[in-house]
This record gives C-alpha cells, structure tokens and sequence, in this order.
C-alpha cells in the first residue's frame, strides 16, 4: 500500500492523537515506515521505528498464528472437543455442548457460544494482582467474577470474546506444558526477529525508554501511564508497526508455502477463509471481500490506545497503524480511519 500525501501532524493535532507509527507494506514486504510525535505528550520522546505500543486485541492475530503453528506441529487439531487436551480447566458441559463441542475453531472465530461476563477482562488494578488463568476461567478474580460457561449451542451465533481467547491460552500452556509467552518466543518472536514485541502482563514488564504511555480522547497521559490487560492471547501483545508487519509477511508467505515457522500453506489458508458460514470470521482475523479482492483485518482498542492491521494477502499489501490515543470512538470513524481510507493498493 501507498500512502498518499496529506499532513498527519495535522490530523493528529485535530484528533489530539500524541504519537503514532505507520508501516506500510507492498509487493510482499515492508516499503515504508512513518513515525511522528511523541511517546508523551509534554515530552520530546520522539516516536521511532523501535517504538513500542500497546497492541490490544490486535494480540489475536498472534494467537491466530501460534495456535495454527501448533496444529501444524500436531499439538492442537482444529476440530476437536478442546476438552479432550484441557488438563488445569475444562469447559463446562451443559444443555448447549450435549450435541456439539467448543473447539479450537470456533474459539479463534469467536463461536463457541461463549459470552463474557458484563464489566471483565479490564486492565490492571493496583493491589488487585495478577490473575492465574485457571483462577480467572474459574471466576475467582476481580477480572472476572463469575465462572466462564457456554451460553449458547457453539457454531449458532457470533459473540466477540476475550474469555474464548483466555481458554485458547489455557489449552496452549497444557498441551506445551510452557507459558504462553515462552511459546511465542520460541515459535513466532525470535524466529520472524520481531525483537521489540512482547506480553506485558505486569508494570514491571515496561522496560526502557521505547514505550509509549497511553493518551485519553484530550490527548491526556491516563493513569498509570500504561494501561496493563493480563490476558495474553487477548489482549497483552506490546510492540511495534515494523514487527506487526513482519507477522504480517509471515502469513503472506505461509500462503505461498513459504513459511518461515513452519505454517503450511493449508492452514495459512484456512486461517483467512470464512468459518461456519460467518463470511466475517476467520481465524484471529476479520475478513470482507473475496478472491484477490480479500482484506484481513485485526483492530486493537483499549485504554490509551487504539489500532489497526490491514492487509489484502493475495495481493501482498497491507498497513499496520499504531497511535497512543483512545478517541472513544471506532477506529475507522477516528484518524485512524482517516489514513487508512488514503491508502493506494
């Protein structure tokens, strides 16, 4: 993609957005980096290509990967009842799975009937810790108070959910019998070089001079500087517009079976295809569009931050744009919106 001219000092001005990274990608890889502003507002914490921001759920997109990575490698099947590797926690059974089964599947394309509770899965609270998974899926933590269950029969209706990608990390951790992050490291970090991406999961994770603190719709630093959501596979990727390019390009050449992880070109495939009849859904992704025409997608929203990855596989071009604001408002109504509508294939 190209980015036509216009002054994004001034829309960020206009949106009261502090700082914001752009990585452009064509012809199957990185053409361009944009950097501007400031990690801070009130600072001269100049943005940069190693600048790293909070992810949010763009953290999906990742989990997409690993948890196609580990099918690949035979830990993981798409299609199975994910309580036949389940070992710490299981998936309640009840009246909605008596005929069919939460799998991996429809987990990753949010179907698996299940719902999140009203008011969970926030950031960090000081003084209230760091929830275990096991605890948080059992409803034992200030994250999430009650017990997550099955409230619809899987594969029957759609319901974006955090909670679904929390028993995806669980079933990741048991079947490896590794943190979720040591897996990541292993499998997708240090093999792609995405050097500057990691989970942050406590403050003491917030390591160097590289991160950006998140902004409110004023362009206000929040508080706490940067906001924490301890959900990994969720929610807990920071990183940069150049290593999310590079996930990006991953995936793109898992399509031509040239995978760098050892992603087949089947399951790359079946990652950007539409799942039980929701031509939305795929695997950690959105999709619109269809044959070269189609766009994949992973938007990132939570507190201080917002962004997006935008990409059209086939044609191997696509954007990743970063900001440290939350405008409360939907990315695309937002500046976000505003540069990505610019964009030239």
């Amino acid at each position: 993609m190209k980015l036509k001219n216009m002054n994004i000092p001034e829309l960020m001005n206009h949106y009261h957005v502090p700082g914001l990274s752009l990585a452009l990608i064509e012809r199957g890889q990185i053409s361009a980096i944009k950097n501007y502003g400031v990690l801070e507002a009130g600072t001269t914490k100049y943005v940069t290509k190693n600048s790293i921001f909070s992810a949010c759920s763009i953290s999906k997109f990742l989990t997409g990967i690993v948890a196609i990575n580990l099918t690949d490698c035979g830990y993981l099947d798409l299609d199975e009842d994910v309580n036949s590797k389940l070992q710490t926690w299981n998936v309640p059974e009840n009246e909605y799975t008596k005929t069919k089964k939460v799998t991996l599947r429809n987990l990753l394309s949010h179907q698996s009937g299940i719902v999140d509770p009203k008011h969970s899965f926030s950031e960090l609270k000081s003084g209230k810790g760091i929830p275990s998974m096991v605890d948080l899926l059992a409803g034992k933590t200030p994250y999430c108070h009650e017990p997550i269950a099955v409230k619809y029969e899987p594969e029957s209706e759609f319901h974006y959910s955090d909670a679904g990608f929390c028993v995806i990390q669980q079933l990741i951790e048991d079947v490896t019998e590794k943190p979720f992050n040591q897996i990541v490291n292993e499998l997708v970090f240090n093999p792609l070089r995405m050097k500057d991406s990691l989970f942050v999961t406590q403050t003491t994770d917030i390591g160097n001079e590289n991160f950006s603190s998140g902004h409110n719709r004023n362009g206000v630093v929040v508080a706490g500087n940067y906001p924490i959501y301890a959900y990994p596979t969720a929610s807990g990727l920071w990183t940069t517009t150049t290593d999310l390019a590079r996930l990006v390009l991953e995936l793109m050449n898992a399509l031509k079976d040239e995978s760098k992880i050892g992603i087949s070109a089947s399951l790359a495939k079946e990652m950007i295809s539409s799942q039980r009849g929701k031509e939305w859904c795929g695997l950690g992704v959105f999709l619109s569009g269809e044959g070269t025409e189609l766009e994949i997608s992973s938007l990132g929203w939570g507190v201080g931050f917002q962004c997006m990855m935008a990409a059209f596989p086939h044609q191997e071009s696509g954007a990743v744009i970063m900001t440290n604001a939350e405008l409360g408002v939907h990315q695309l109504d937002g500046i976000i919106g505003e540069i990505y509508r610019t964009l030239e294939m």
